[in-house]
């Protein structure tokens, strides 16, 4: 059972929001959706949107305006091969998201995702340093982690 649960604040688009990332996972679904009274603003706005992504539990605020979001905190996505990142990069970059640099990027609401493909921990861990570092160093050039360009980097002893 998760007993820690993250809380994502938005202006006031908190259900939209859930509702993009839960189209973007397996194993993903809004569980519920609160809404402020209506004597608060006039109209049933949404307060609170719970959710779980790939099976982590999320809560999503529509607290109004004044908190951005940062990159000091992101969520890391692995993922099994260069389909997988390039399905999720093109979708969180799209209208409006920026790609970053070393497999991270920005969303349209403003908050960070790691996209990492499981073969750049196995490249970085393999007891080969030098193609470990060669492989660290081909990642640091990358803004969307390419696999065939960091496996091209390990392998090349030039």
């Amino acid at each position: 059972m998760q007993v820690i649960t993250p809380c994502l604040w938005f202006d006031d688009n908190a259900l939209e929001a859930a509702e993009f990332y839960v189209s973007l996972f397996k194993k993903s679904e809004v569980t519920s959706v609160s809404r402020f009274p209506a004597d608060h603003g006039g109209e049933r706005k949404v307060a609170m949107v719970t959710f779980a992504l790939d099976g982590l539990a999320l809560q999503a605020l529509n607290g109004g305006q004044g908190r951005k979001f940062s990159e000091a905190v992101s969520f890391a996505k692995v993922v099994s091969g260069q389909a997988e990142v390039d399905r999720l990069w093109h979708a969180l970059t799209a209208d409006g998201g920026e790609p970053g640099r070393c497999g991270w990027l920005t969303d349209r609401f403003g908050l960070s995702w790691q996209i990492v493909p499981s073969r750049l921990s196995e490249l970085l861990g393999d007891p080969d340093r030098a193609g470990a570092d060669r492989a660290m160093h081909a990642m640091l050039s990358m803004s969307k982690i390419d696999i065939s360009a960091l496996e091209a980097a390990f392998a090349n002893s030039n």
